[in-house]
This record gives C-alpha cells, structure tokens and sequence, in this order.
C-alpha cells in the first residue's frame, strides 16, 4: 500500500492526471502496476479499497467533475462513501477510460512506474 501511495502522491504533485482521471481509476482497479526493477505495487485493487485510499489520501473531491459528476450529488459527509460511489459512475471500463489510461503509460513510466496491459489484450 506504500507504494501505492507513493505512486499517487507523485501523480499529484506533478499533476499528472489532470483530464485524465477516469483513466487513473482504470490503471488502479484493472491493471498490474510495478517499479522498473520489477517490484510489484498492485495487481489491481477493489473499488472498496480504491474509495479508502482516495480517502486517506484526501484526494480533490473536484476531480468527480471530469468524470461528468457533481461533487454535491455525491455522499457529502462519508468520505468512502463518495469515492465509491464515483468509482462506480466513472465507467473505468469503458473505450475512454483506456483510452485515458493508455495516456498515464508514459508519463507513469518517466516516474519509474511500469503499467501492465489493459484486461483482454495482450
């Protein structure tokens, strides 16, 4: 999970992901994650799981806009709550959520990340 974070922390600050958080949702939940030494950071994660580290992270709530959502018709007060149910409307399996991912795959890699297929290729 600290690698995780370490990720997301470094995707923030250069603010990597800015138009394209719909495909940071889709490298998280669906795709292997790894260092370029080959040191495994995820396999793919839960959405349940993915809701509590954008909580712990406190993530920009504001980012739910990219993905159509308005921040207010979302849980307000239950952190977990809002990030799942964003996950869930965000349509992280969509042609645009890959195609947005496949946009993080190099600046990902400038950062020392290495991001496996999507799910169904090779």
């Amino acid at each position: 999970m600290d690698s995780l974070r370490e990720l997301l922390d470094a995707v923030r600050e250069r603010d990597i992901v800015r138009g394209r958080f719909r495909g940071l949702l889709h490298l998280l939940v669906g795709r292997r994650i790894a260092r370029q030494d080959g040191t495994l950071v995820s396999t793919g994660m839960t959405w349940r799981d993915l809701s509590t580290l954008l909580k712990r992270l406190r993530w920009d709530r504001d980012a739910v806009r990219e993905l159509g959502i308005d921040p207010a018709a979302l849980a307000p007060r239950d952190r977990e709550r809002f990030w799942y149910a964003a996950i869930a409307r965000a349509g992280i399996d969509s042609s645009e959520a890959v195609a947005a991912a496949e946009e993080l795959v190099q600046p990902l890699a400038e950062l020392g990340f290495l991001v496996g297929p999507a799910p169904g290729t090779k």
